[in-house]
């Protein structure tokens, strides 16, 4: 028993240290976005290197929806934000674009924050089709917020600006 005991322990210890490192990832992540958002020419927001693909301010309020309906899915917590509701945003100007962008990434740290070592283990069914625990949606999230972030250095190239160095810690 007493074996039992200690192997519990050692696994809620290991669930907390992990999500001790995800909620300084989602910091810095929020941190790194921001830079990327500042480096962006006021005048290039509305950049769209094809016709097919979406501006830089979409782009990055696309990861904004992201953040908050997968957050929501993940956590329980219902979203201030409709699905799509930011990147259909009217003012997509540098200014409303990070205040949006910004507002997103604290909705991720304050709602995933509130989940117990436990509830990170509980299996959800992820936009009614995925199976996972709710601590793999989050790692989906945080992919899917460095994928479209990623995409965005190519913007910031062609619209005349060097993007910020890599920011892994």
């Amino acid at each position: 028993m007493k074996r039992i005991l200690t192997v519990f322990a050692l696994t809620v210890f290991s669930i907390q240290m992990v999500y001790s490192q995800t909620a300084k990832d989602w910091e810095r992540a929020k941190a790194y976005t921001l830079e990327y958002l500042e480096t962006m020419p006021v005048d290039k927001y509305d950049l769209k290197p094809t016709p097919e693909m979406r501006t830089f301010a979409q782009q990055l309020l696309h990861l904004t929806d992201a953040n908050y309906g997968f957050t929501a899915a993940a956590t329980g917590a219902e979203s201030p934000m409709g699905m799509g509701a930011n990147e259909k945003a009217e003012d997509q100007s540098k200014e409303n674009v990070i205040k949006l962008v910004m507002a997103g990434y604290d909705f991720v740290i304050a709602n995933a924050g509130k989940l117990s070592a436990a509830q990170l283990e509980e299996k959800i069914t992820l936009f009614g089709r995925f199976e996972m625990t709710r601590g793999e949606a989050l790692n989906k999230l945080f992919e899917h917020q460095t994928h479209h972030r990623g995409q965005t250095t190519v913007y910031i190239r062609l619209g005349g600006a060097t993007p910020p160095q890599e920011k892994l810690f």
